[in-house]
């Protein structure tokens, strides 16, 4: 016991020690002054002097997403306290204002805002934090549900097996984000049915912050031949799980030999696809050479195709750590609360959706700049003890700022860790019960006359 408590001090007094070298100050100025914001200054619209201009209406909608509450009701009662606690004048708890203000903002505003403040991240990632010297990016895709609305519903219809009245309009997100620091980079959104509305669609539109040099990880929706192609045109590497169609069809007596179940196979072009050009088509090589590997008990395919510099337990390891992006979508949807937006519109569901994404590499930002000064990785700081520090922090009073505090602020965040599973794998159920309610088969309005005439129907059990 005493020797881990001492384990304990020294580490704090490290982290103290660089926390007190540091320039805090000057990098919680980024975070929430005006610096930052001022990158996109041209894409405010013209604006009159009102009580919710753009940034700081920007401002509430991020602490709207990151509250439990999520109303527009407490964003604008913890406006009006603030006011009085500053001894500014009173203002109206009436939400009108604060909802036209929000309508007003600037969706590229956000946009612009969430991708920069991603790209900072990601660009400030020490050489530790990277594999082999090279940036990882991992993508994945997501969903999440819409107020159900008529307008919500035409724009992002609910899955064809459900009545209409029964379930909820669902939006597909595909993210890239960036394995060191869990950085997101970019995401694209659409609706979960009709042309388009796949992740491998979605995604074709998030290659533009790939690099030479960098590496994908991704799962079995992604390494088509197109993609592979256009990831090696770039330089870069991709590690995906094998696509469905071709993982019945893989022979590991074909092709070159590497070692057991590791081979390079020639795959050879496709027919053209509706959604590409036949410009782009005639650009795309007439033959690919890629690696097929069994391994950690999955069937992997990459880019990788020097067995000598990348083995096998190489990528097996690499691969294993694609279940950050799990815990990433996680920290997005759950802690963050992005599973079931609250607009009732598509427009502002968009705009909804960019403000958590916003708020979402925001407190990364908080983490990179806790990890730096603790000698850690981002990835061993808490993502939701990071949000709650913060949240704590704001709500008391974190607009008046000073050095000490801030010194204090990223010691506390430096302090728990969470350790590192690659490779976890968990079942996707529940173990806690539902309350024993049956599970509404018929509109609400219908399901209402019901109860009116025959009473509320029993629990089951």
């Amino acid at each position: 016991m005493q020797r881990n408590q001492s384990a304990t001090a020294r580490q704090c007094r490290r982290v103290q020690s660089r926390v007190e070298n540091a320039d805090a100050v000057g990098f919680f100025n980024l975070l929430t002054g005006p610096q930052l914001l001022g990158d996109v200054e041209s894409l405010l619209p013209e604006h009159r002097e009102r009580l919710f201009p753009p940034t700081e209406t920007l401002s509430m909608f991020m602490a709207q997403s990151l509250s439990a509450d999520g109303s527009c009701r407490q964003a604008v009662d913890d406006a009006a306290v603030k006011r009085l606690i500053a001894g500014m004048a009173p203002c109206s708890t009436n939400t009108a204002a604060y909802c036209k203000a929000r309508a007003r903002l600037p969706q590229a505003m956000v946009e612009t805002l969430a991708r920069r403040t991603g790209k900072l991240v990601a660009d400030g990632v020490c050489d530790a934090w990277l594999w082999r010297g090279r940036r990882v990016c991992l993508a994945d895709g997501t969903t999440t549900t819409l107020p159900d609305t008529e307008e919500n519903q035409a724009a992002y219809p609910q899955p064809g097996a459900q009545r209409k009245g029964l379930g909820f309009p669902s939006m597909r997100l595909v993210a890239l984000l960036c394995l060191a620091s869990g950085a997101l980079l970019d995401a694209a959104s659409g609706p979960c049915a009709g042309k388009g509305s796949d992740e491998q669609t979605l995604f074709r539109g998030l290659l533009e912050p790939l690099g030479e040099g960098d590496v994908l990880l991704g799962d079995a929706y992604f390494p088509t031949y197109f993609l592979l192609c256009e990831l090696v045109r770039r330089g870069v590497d991709g590690l995906f799980e094998q696509y469905g169609a071709r993982r019945r069809s893989t022979d590991f007596n074909l092709g070159e030999r590497l070692g057991t179940r590791d081979h390079l196979i020639t795959w050879t072009k496709p027919k053209r696809p509706a959604w590409m050009s036949e410009a782009a088509y005639a650009q795309v090589p007439e033959q690919l050479t890629v690696r097929e590997l069994y391994a950690g008990g999955k069937l992997l395919v990459t880019t990788f195709l020097d067995p000598k510099q990348t083995p096998k337990g190489v990528l097996r390891a690499l691969y294993w750590r694609r279940w950050q992006v799990e815990l990433d979508v996680r920290n997005l949807k759950t802690t963050l609360g992005m599973e079931q937006l609250r607009c009732r519109t598509p427009e502002m569901a968009q705009k909804e959706l960019w403000v958590y994404l916003l708020a979402y590499n925001l407190i990364r930002l908080l983490m990179a700049q806790a990890a730096l000064l603790a000698d850690q990785i981002p990835r061993q700081l808490s993502f939701k003890h990071t949000v709650q520090i913060w949240i704590s922090w704001h709500q008391r009073g974190g607009a008046s700022y000073n050095g000490a505090v801030l010194h204090g602020l990223l010691l506390l965040i430096a302090q728990p860790r969470v350790g590192l599973r690659p490779g976890r794998i968990e079942p996707r159920q529940r173990k806690r019960r539902d309350n024993a309610f049956p599970l509404m088969t018929k509109p609400r309005g219908e399901a209402r006359e019901e109860v009116r005439l025959n009473g509320h129907a029993k629990k089951q059990r």
